[in-house]
């Protein structure tokens, strides 16, 4: 299937891979059927645009946006027309998600909509949750955000529909049910901080520490025995080093500006892990 250069993620994410596709790329297998169990703002999986692909996240709100793209997004793209760029417009409909009765009245449509609106007017752009699963990131002040952008949504959806593209909401593990060998996974979990202050979790309430980065490597080790190819991109902390020294490890350079303290912002080391020459 050709790529389209328009296809490209909806939404900014802590931890997106855009700047990256050049390094990931250059590790990329050949494979029957990708798999992305931290799907996220989708960069890596956009930019191969497989033909075959298996993508999850644990944000249902997430995955739902997927959902509505491929299957509404012309109804997507009117709601968005609606939202206003002021802060008290703002907060009302980021407000939407404290009370539950009103937010589940809400179509899977306007729910999409609505974290689309807030990811590209609050500030820093991000998704951000706080533990009871509440969008609690503040208003950007931007002068013209693009949130009804209609090149990128429609391109997103036509290749949604043109491939052959399972979307799961479920627990990375329960993803990989049923893997075959010939396929090949992408992990790209959240990061082991490599700072208190740089412990960002955010994008949902559940949050991830080193017990699961563990049980990440121990799904890696199973899918090793089972002979399935796996890249996985973390944070170069010495424990994440350690945890997968047993495999090829790639140290890399991004730049990061998610840290609160900013002196520890900019070029930061990652690690690319995989299992395969």
């Amino acid at each position: 299937m050709k790529k389209n250069s328009f296809v490209a993620p909806v939404l900014k994410w802590v931890g997106g891979k855009r700047q990256l596709i050049s390094e990931i790329e250059k590790y990329i297998p050949q494979y029957t059927r990708y798999y992305e169990p931290f799907v996220g703002g989708g960069a890596v999986l956009f930019h191969l645009q497989p033909d075959k692909a298996v993508v999850n996240d644990i944000n249902s709100e997430l995955i739902n946006l997927y959902r509505v793209i491929k299957d509404n997004v012309e109804e997507l793209i009117k709601a968005l027309s609606k939202h206003e760029n002021l802060p008290e417009y703002f907060y009302e409909i980021r407000e939407l998600d404290r009370d539950k009765n009103r937010y589940d009245c809400l179509s899977d449509v306007e729910k999409a909509s609505r974290i689309i609106y807030l990811n590209k007017t609050c500030y820093n752009g991000l998704f951000r949750v706080n533990k009871a699963g509440e969008f609690n990131a503040p208003f950007g002040s931007y002068k013209n955000p693009n949130f009804a952008d209609h090149v990128t949504l429609r391109a997103v959806s036509d290749y949604f529909n043109r491939a052959d593209i399972t979307f799961l909401n479920t627990d990375f593990e329960q993803a990989l049910r049923g893997i075959r060998k010939g396929s090949f996974v992408y992990f790209d979990p959240p990061y082991d901080p490599v700072s208190d202050s740089a412990n960002f979790t955010g994008y949902d309430k559940v949050g991830f520490g080193r017990n699961e980065q563990i049980r990440l490597k121990r799904i890696c080790d199973s899918l090793n025995v089972r002979g399935v190819k796996f890249l996985l991109s973390n944070s170069a902390t010495e424990f994440i080093k350690d945890l997968y020294g047993g495999y090829k490890v790639e140290l890399i350079q991004a730049k990061r500006s998610i840290n609160s303290k900013g002196d520890l912002r900019g070029e930061v080391n990652e690690v690319l892990v995989r299992n395969y020459e």
